[in-house]
């Protein structure tokens, strides 16, 4: 437990069995002295209720998220301020790292130099209450890393692939490349073919070599912690509204992102929010 669980956890103790602070704190092993110094603390300032607030509500956002969430709302607040309070309320995100060993190269790869130079898209799975699966598309930007669609369905077939490309080329353009596994939705000769008419160039990542695709599996992975692995779903509208919830937040708000730099670099004005497709 956490400083902050414990001193909870010992005040739930004393006010909910009227037991003696001694007792409360011998439970939870907590010194007193320690527990008192932590009430005295003050904990109304605003700025720390705004924290706290976004950190419950967003529980896997890292501090780094929050402070630039904070930022872009105008709040005047230190990024180690923010992550001195997430750590004394206990809100740090915690996140078992894995060691992963990569069996192949990543040189020579494709990378996007531009807005619409390289999109790459996917499929994640899940499934609703009842057991039956859901499929949801994933498409997002290498290089602004920010997601652009997320269908979700019970099955998806190359024609639903191309009919949701067809819907963010009309509103983004097209890209130079479509980056993806060799998912059957995606080899289909009829997309390629339509792909080919459009003047979009395929790239098709080796099989079994998920890190060529890395922006798109970091994006699933924010998908997956931010929505699927949040809420449980009992139909496919559901699953589709939570999932349009979690694209408008998602992924990286920070203040140096590189398609702020880009545009900075071009003298070009950033695109609305709202452009979003899903």
């Amino acid at each position: 437990m956490t400083l902050a669980e414990k001193q909870h956890a010992a005040s739930y103790l004393q006010d909910r069995y009227q037991v003696s602070e001694r007792r409360a704190c011998k439970v939870v092993s907590m010194q007193r002295n320690t527990k008192r110094a932590y009430e005295r603390k003050s904990f109304g300032d605003e700025l720390d209720q705004v924290v706290i607030r976004r950190s419950e509500d967003q529980p896997r956002w890292g501090y780094r998220t929050v402070y630039n969430r904070m930022k872009l709302d105008g709040h005047r607040i230190g990024r180690e301020r923010v992550r001195l309070i997430r750590a004394r309320e206990g809100l740090q995100v915690r996140k078992k790292q894995h060691k992963k060993h990569y069996p192949g190269p990543t040189e020579g790869l494709l990378k996007a130099r531009h807005p619409n130079h390289v999109w790459t898209y996917d499929f994640i799975m899940d499934q609703t209450m009842d057991g039956r699966r859901l499929k949801c598309l994933t498409i997002t930007d290498e290089f602004t890393r920010k997601g652009l669609a997320i269908e979700v369905g019970r099955s998806m077939t190359s024609t639903d692939v191309e009919r949701v490309l067809g819907l963010l080329f009309a509103i983004h353009g097209r890209p130079d490349y479509l980056r993806s596994d060799n998912g059957p939705e995606f080899i289909a000769k009829a997309l390629r073919d339509w792909l080919k008419e459009q003047h979009v160039e395929t790239h098709y990542i080796e099989p079994g070599s998920p890190w060529q695709n890395g922006y798109g599996e970091s994006f699933n992975s924010i998908f997956r912690d931010d929505c699927l692995n949040r809420w449980a779903f009992y139909t496919v509208k559901e699953a589709g509204l939570d999932s349009a919830s979690s694209l408008l937040r998602s992924p990286n708000p920070g203040l140096l992102n590189p398609i702020d730099r880009w545009h900075a670099n071009n003298f070009m004005e950033i695109g609305p929010m709202q452009d979003r497709v899903f």
